[in-house]
């Protein structure tokens, strides 16, 4: 119940503020857990170790420290398979796919998603299906493959369609994968494929940034700016302004990810002569030292 509550938090508060709390938890979870009665309880306690490290290491992530985060993700992982659950084992296999893929490590990405499937086997609730296949769409989108992007986005669909036939979701997942996380998907598939085709519609772009989680609303905002700079959908200055409210609001929450996320924005924008607004963003980017 406490790394619920601190991930519901990390919606809205800087993760530089969180990280102290959390880590704090860790240790009391593991405090607890020494001096537990027996290996059934050791277990529980490990598995609810699992949830804090893998935490642990999304704020990492946020604060764009990777090699804590693939620390603690990596911890996270060990303790979800001395808990014995195959299920809390693929959700941290996959939480270290999605990072991986986000990194640009596309390949290990993949293999990581092919072995959270294993370790499901035929006990893959829908909302583990369509969750694995969200990530597998951005990481085929990252890697610039059309049709395989289009094959694992179709059945992120058809699982998401699932999920409301089921019972609410099971732990260790916090929130439910509704027809908003497609959306999102959609977006960034859009982002990294860079092709009008793949343009995310305006329906698709109000949905995802429906969410009140305002670092992921800074990072699709992004997403929307690199679509449409990619495109040539509307002139620079337009996706440029998206950028600059993005890169405001991840100063705001002190999310180096986000600040992260716009450096990589400006480098697709390669005129000799950037107009006001991009050297007004190339100004904001340089004060951003988080």
């Amino acid at each position: 119940m406490a790394t619920t509550a601190f991930r519901r938090l990390d919606a809205t508060v800087a993760s530089r503020d969180l990280t102290d709390t959390v880590q704090s938890h860790v240790r009391l979870i593991q405090r607890v857990a020494s001096q537990a009665p027996d290996t059934s309880h050791k277990a529980r306690m490990a598995a609810v170790g699992s949830e804090a490290a893998s935490l642990v290491g999304w704020l990492a992530w946020d604060m764009a420290d990777h090699g804590s985060a693939r620390t603690w993700y990596g911890s996270a992982i060990k303790a979800a398979r001395t808990a014995g659950d195959p299920l809390l084992s693929a959700y941290q296999t996959g939480s270290l796919a999605q990072f991986e893929v986000e990194a640009g490590n596309t390949a290990e990405g993949l293999r990581l998603i092919a072995r959270a499937r294993r370790q499901l086997g035929t006990d893959l609730s829908a909302i583990a299906a369509a969750w694995l296949a969200s990530i597998e769409t951005v990481a085929h989108a990252t890697a610039g493959d059309d049709r395989a992007t289009e094959r694992a986005l179709r059945a992120c669909e058809q699982n998401t369609a699932r999920v409301s036939r089921e019972d609410p979701p099971p732990w260790p997942w916090v929130f439910s994968f509704d027809e908003r996380k497609v959306a999102s998907c959609r977006v960034v598939c859009g982002a990294r494929l860079g092709r009008p085709r793949w343009m995310a519609s305006t329906k698709d772009i109000t949905t995802a940034l429906s969410s009140g989680h305002e670092k992921q609303q800074a990072l699709l905002t992004l997403d929307v700016a690199s679509s449409h700079l990619a495109t040539g959908r509307l002139d620079s200055a337009f996706a440029f302004a998206l950028a600059t409210r993005a890169v405001h609001d991840g100063m705001r929450l002190r999310s180096g990810r986000v600040v992260e996320r716009a450096r990589a924005f400006r480098r697709t924008y390669t005129s000799p002569t950037p107009a006001g607004i991009v050297r007004d963003f190339d100004t904001l980017l340089h004060d951003a030292y988080l």
